[in-house]
């Protein structure tokens, strides 16, 4: 009797057994944007278009709570620049205009700063385990994007909603200075989505609006001419939009010593074409955020070449004009830049003084 009862109460153990181990157990709190995965891998759930208009709220919300966590706009400014793959860091950026919904009948410009709704499956900000490393948080920011940006593509969606995405993934990679996220968005931009219409509109309005579209034609050749050092690249797309960027089809060198705001772009070719260091950073301290991060990637080797400059014209230089005409202080110049220049006098003494080549006596 006694063998036959433990049998019975180990079979009465045993069928609950497990169950009741898992139920002591802490629930896994897995990050909503980690939740799917690559879809060029098999992730299948994110094809569904109510799924991805809920996961782009997510991506959306966690970047804005990312901006507010940062602080002020130098904390915003290193933070972006933990991920970018140039040496030094960049002048101060504007946060990426967040484009609203935009409806059938209308078109909102490149400027509005109203946050995309969410729906009622959306997660809360109190509720997402966000990652205390900044940068692993916006790790997985352009991770997500990307995710999301393969789920439109496989669903072949050309829609408002699909240039929405396509646009802040652009933004926010050239902040970023991540290629790997602003290149293909921008591609898909100017080579797929502005060639579709909104649906049920009247004048047959583009997916894109006209600021929009010059605003990716822009990033295009900076990219082109900044990150890549490819000048005849860059021109060749000049030309390829220039109906979008409203240029004429020849750089006017009167135009460029002048410049203004709107041919900017122009200026930059000009400047990285003659290797003119003074136009270059005087476009680049009166452009936008955008526009000044792909700067950056020309700037070191324009530096480089202002130095060597120097080196050839001058036998001594006083420092604060140095590192006023190279935008740099010296301690940065001799750890960056690999400046090996002798300093004569104290640092902080106003006739501190740069010794570039030393006369021999004869």
């Amino acid at each position: 009797m006694h063998g036959r009862d433990g049998r019975a109460d180990r079979d009465r153990r045993g069928s609950r057994g497990p169950r009741a181990q898992f139920s002591r157990l802490r629930p896994v709190e897995l990050d909503p944007l980690a939740e799917f995965g690559l879809p060029s891998k098999g992730e299948k759930r994110l094809l569904n278009l109510k799924t991805q208009e809920t996961y782009y709220s997510r991506i959306v919300e966690r970047y804005l709570s990312f901006c507010t966590d940062a602080g002020d706009r130098d904390e915003l400014r290193k933070q972006f620049a933990s991920l970018s793959l140039a040496d030094s860091p960049p002048s101060v950026p504007s946060v990426p205009a967040i484009p609203s919904h935009r409806q059938q009948s209308s078109l909102l410009s490149q400027d509005s700063l109203v946050t995309p709704g969410t729906d009622s499956t959306s997660y809360s900000s109190s509720h997402i385990p966000v990652p205390k490393d900044p940068k692993a948080n916006l790790s997985q920011i352009l991770s997500a994007l990307r995710k999301l940006r393969e789920a439109l593509v496989a669903t072949r969606r050309h829609d408002a909603f699909a240039a929405q995405v396509f646009l802040f993934a652009a933004r926010v990679g050239v902040l970023v200075g991540s290629y790997e996220t602003y290149l293909p968005a921008l591609l898909y931009l100017l080579r797929r989505l502005s060639h579709y219409t909104i649906p049920d509109t009247r004048d047959k309005a583009s997916l894109l609006t006209t600021a929009e579209l010059r605003e990716c034609a822009t990033y295009l050749v900076l990219d082109a001419a900044c990150r890549r050092d490819d000048l005849a690249e860059a021109y060749a797309l000049r030309h390829t939009y220039r109906s979008a960027l409203r240029f004429p089809s020849e750089v006017s060198p009167a135009k460029v010593i002048g410049f203004d705001r709107h041919d900017a772009l122009d200026a930059v070719l000009h400047a990285l074409t003659h290797d003119n260091w003074i136009l270059f950073r005087r476009v680049k301290l009166s452009v936008d955020g955008p526009r000044a991060r792909l700067m950056e990637f020309a700037e070191a080797r324009m530096r480089s070449h202002t130095l060597k400059a120097f080196g050839r014209a001058y036998l001594n230089l006083p420092l604060n004009v140095l590192e006023e005409q190279v935008g740099k202080k010296w301690e940065e110049l001799r750890s960056e830049d690999g400046v090996g220049w002798e300093l004569e006098g104290e640092r902080s003494s106003e006739n501190a003084k740069v010794i570039i080549r030393s006369v021999r006596a004869r």
